[in-house]
């Protein structure tokens, strides 16, 4: 079997990447491109473009891989299981990978908001492990000369719709068992729930990179959106403390917001996290200042943090 076309994706860690949504209007798609200009200096090793339920986006996210991957990027577009036939997918399949994509991240996706009438029943595949195995027959009927690089979701904390915590990783097992390479995971602000999660995936016999999703908080607004759309998400009282404290002013939340986040970064790091992806809402502002607090200027030499060596030679 081919190797994944993007297999050297991995082969050095900790990766960096950055998370977009496909923009609604002009200029939001200008705004966009502005960010992924200001981002590309910090060479990410991917960027991933997310995907509407039941494929509202779907040619917005082919649009976007199209113009990010021109740029030299890259890409990892979404792919959900919601509203799509077995045709519709490999449809989008094709169209991806037409557009230059060599990997993409299989979810089973959320329902839309605004179709009661929904029925997930009607779906071709019910559950990403599904979507992960058609994927790998299609690109095999298809004979591609490369294999994709599939990409899966993981929760740290928990599936929201699942309270039974060992049923869940078997879930995430079998993904990984019909084909994933990855697990990116869910937006987290308490490490420990990581690191538990990355054992207990270790215990399962999971050996495949696991990258840490992260989002900073910048404003409260966005918190309780956060709180609404990440549900079960733990808000630590260290941080809950923190931004009672900014007592409401806009500026102090968002710095307080990206020093977490930046001390976030700092602790993984240091416990050789596989990635750190970030989940930027199309903006850079947060994500440039992560960079510069964890002291990383225009590019990461991952050879660099696991080398004490490289401190005495920037001292002589």
């Amino acid at each position: 079997m081919p190797e994944p076309a993007t297999a050297g994706l991995f082969e050095k860690t900790p990766t960096f990447s950055f998370e977009f949504f496909p923009p609604k209007t002009p200029a939001g798609a200008a705004s966009l491109l502005e960010t992924v200009e200001r981002l590309k200096e910090f060479h990410p090793d991917f960027v991933s473009v997310t995907y509407g339920a039941g494929g509202s986006s779907r040619e917005l996210t082919r649009d976007v891989v199209q113009r990010i991957q021109a740029g030299g990027l890259t890409t990892v577009p979404h792919i959900t299981c919601v509203g799509h036939s077995e045709a519709e997918i490999a449809a989008i399949l094709e169209g991806y990978v037409q557009s230059g994509a060599r990997a993409v991240m299989a979810l089973r996706g959320d329902p839309p908001q605004d179709d009661p009438s929904y029925d997930r029943s009607r779906d071709a595949f019910q559950y990403a492990a599904q979507l992960v195995a058609f994927i790998r027959k299609w690109e095999e009927e298809r004979k591609l000369p490369f294999r994709l690089t599939i990409g899966v979701a993981g929760f740290p904390e928990g599936h929201p719709e699942s309270r039974n915590r060992l049923k869940e990783m078997e879930h995430l097992k079998a993904k990984m068992d019909e084909g994933a390479d990855y697990i990116c995971t869910q937006l987290f602000f308490d490490n420990h729930a990581f690191f538990d999660f990355r054992a207990r995936c270790r215990l399962l016999g999971i050996g495949a990179p696991i990258v840490a999703g992260i989002m900073p908080i910048t404003t409260l607004q966005g918190m309780h959106r956060m709180a609404s759309l990440s549900a079960g998400t733990n808000f630590p009282a260290r941080l809950l403390k923190a931004l009672l404290r900014a007592g409401g002013d806009a500026e102090s939340v968002e710095r307080i917001g990206v020093n977490y986040a930046s001390q976030q970064c700092a602790e993984l790091l240091d416990e050789d996290v596989d990635g750190i992806h970030f989940y930027t809402l199309n903006k850079s502002r947060a994500t440039l200042q992560i960079y510069r607090n964890l002291g990383i200027n225009n590019y990461f030499d991952v050879d660099r943090i696991h080398n004490l060596s490289e401190i005495q030679k920037l001292q002589s």
